[in-house]
């Protein structure tokens, strides 16, 4: 037993030291023109690692350009957590697909990445001799109608700038504006002088069909000044404040093609996927037992308040407690993917077979430019009856006799003849006991209806839907008829009851109040429910009938 603990410590320890010992590598974007910097970052949390990585393979295909070091040190519930971060600037010297080849610490190395440089767009001659200009580009000339467009703004700057420089706000009318991310800073090199870059991002989604134009936006800075003062006691003269503004885009909105089904939400999206998760699986599922369904829908090219409500689970057999849905959003290098989850619990009222239909999302591909479906297919759920709960057989069931089932009718008749006499006898020996006095009743094994009643009450009065569920069937067992019964003749206990069960099969049980049980209780008539026999006093009634 000693040597085994000891290997599951060696083990233990050995997984840690192999997760703590991890290199990891990532760039701040996959895709860059020709002469931009792209960013590797290293990261390690190995504390015994006092070196620098090795970045002799990256001289065949880059241009380190420079390399800073972050250390950094977070307590996460009272452990003290180490981080060091190598950050790398990269000058790519071929276009197309480049790996960024794996790089040594130690005895670590860390993962290979590739990144796509694509040829650079010219830039007129104004431009390339100007300190400072702003360039603007959309991803496409022409999209639908509240589709997806990507706008970039590339800000250039050959000298230094203060930190005092600002951006017009992007507002287009008729226009959703939706920001990629947060602004990038890298370099590139424009007829062989360096350029500092600023980047920003837009998803914009035009709200109506026709021409729509980008305005021009314009760029406030303070140039950094350079020039050397005659006296060096003196303060550093101001530099020159630039404005720069970029060129007004047209933008062409195409209206929702005839073809798509009028009906139907407008979805133009890149992609589009529909899922479903349960939890737990419906394998095994019993009659009562609660299933939680997910549906999410995910689209690239939308927004997720752009997504469409999915149709509810009303299927006969089934009860439906829906939750609230979640809504997302993730930037990417492509724009925007939109993602709604949809959760409900599911309660089986019965056993067999219940099917579950289809769930389908029309869309228009924007990238193949036509319609398409996507669906998730029809399904049978196998619920098995549960014991502990009483299942009715439903009425017009048909039955088959044969000549072997005689013996068995025979025996039915005996039994039925037997009940009815022992009924006729009890008949009479109640009528004759309603002419003897008064008797004591026997002492109750069990609570006394005024007792469950009170624990009722009290359930109801805590907002306590589990305590609640557990008084209310020790009443129930109490009474005459069985509770869906009641239910079914009186309509304020039965919308209690579906508030009951809501709180029980879904996440909204902390926000249940237990007044409206109790009322519906008390405003069955007195005839309906079991009274306390003995009252309070533990006495009989002074005058029986």
């Amino acid at each position: 037993m000693t040597r085994f603990t000891l290997f599951m410590l060696a083990l233990l320890l050995s997984t840690v030291q192999a997760q703590a010992a991890a290199l990891v590598a990532s760039v701040d974007r996959s895709r860059l023109n020709s002469g931009e910097t792209v960013e590797l970052t290293l990261e390690s949390n190995d504390v015994t690692q006092f070196g620098k990585p090795d970045l002799a393979p990256l001289e065949p295909l880059f241009e380190v350009r420079g390399t800073r070091q972050v250390n950094q040190l977070t307590t996460l519930n009272g452990d003290n957590r180490a981080t060091t971060r190598w950050i790398i600037t990269l000058l790519p010297k071929e276009n197309g697909s480049v790996t960024i080849p794996p790089l040594q610490l130690g005895e670590v190395q860390s993962q290979p990445i590739t990144v796509q440089v694509v040829e650079s767009e010219t830039q007129d001659t104004a431009n390339k001799l100007a300190p400072v200009f702003i360039d603007a580009s959309l991803d496409q000339s022409s999209v639908y109608v509240q589709a997806q467009a990507i706008l970039t703004l590339r800000i250039y700057h050959s000298v230094s700038l203060y930190d005092d420089s600002s951006l017009t706000p992007l507002q287009i009318p008729d226009a959703r504006i939706e920001q990629l991310g947060e602004s990038r800073t890298y370099e590139k090199a424009i007829n062989g002088l360096r350029h500092g870059v600023i980047e920003m991002r837009y998803a914009i989604y035009p709200q109506h069909s026709g021409e729509l134009t980008i305005p021009a936006q314009i760029f406030s800075a303070t140039l950094v000044d350079t020039q050397p003062t005659q006296d060096a006691t003196q303060a550093p003269k101001s530099g020159k404040l630039m404005r720069v503004s970029s060129t007004p885009i047209l933008l062409t909105v195409k209206a929702k093609p005839i073809t798509y089904p009028a009906d139907l939400p407008w979805l133009p999206a890149r992609s589009l996927s529909l899922s479903e998760s349960w939890n737990p699986e419906p394998d095994h599922a019993q009659a009562g037992d609660s299933l939680t369904r997910s549906l999410t829908l995910k689209a690239e090219g939308l927004a997720s308040s752009q997504l469409p409500p999915l149709p509810a689970t009303d299927v006969n057999g089934l009860r439906r407690y829906p939750d609230q849905p979640v809504l997302s959003n993730q930037s990417t290098e492509r724009g925007l993917i939109g993602s709604r989850e949809e959760r409900e619990a599911l309660v089986p009222g019965r056993s067999g077979a219940i099917e579950l239909p289809a769930v389908e999302v029309v869309w228009w591909n924007t990238f193949e430019d036509h319609l398409e479906h996507s669906s998730l297919p029809a399904r049978s759920l196998q619920v098995a009856s549960n014991p502990s709960l009483v299942v009715d057989t439903p009425a017009g069931t048909p039955s088959v006799m044969s000549a072997a089932d005689s013996e068995t009718l025979w025996r039915w008749k005996l039994s039925t003849l037997i009940l009815a006499c022992t009924t006729l006898l009890g008949f009479g020996l109640w009528w004759r006991g309603r002419w003897q006095p008064a008797v004591l009743r026997a002492a109750q094994t069990g609570p006394s209806p005024r007792t469950v009643l009170d624990e009722l009450k009290r359930a109801c009065q805590a907002n306590d839907p589990h305590a609640t569920r557990q008084a209310l069937d020790a009443w129930a067992r109490q009474q005459p008829e069985t509770l869906a019964d009641m239910a079914a003749r009186f309509v304020p206990l039965s919308d209690a009851l579906d508030g009951l069960n809501g709180a029980l099969y879904s996440e909204t049980g902390q926000h249940w109040q237990g007044e409206e049980l109790w009322r519906a209780i008390k405003a069955i008539p007195i005839a309906e429910r079991v009274q306390d026999p003995v009252g309070d006093s533990g006495l009989p009634p002074l005058y029986p009938k």
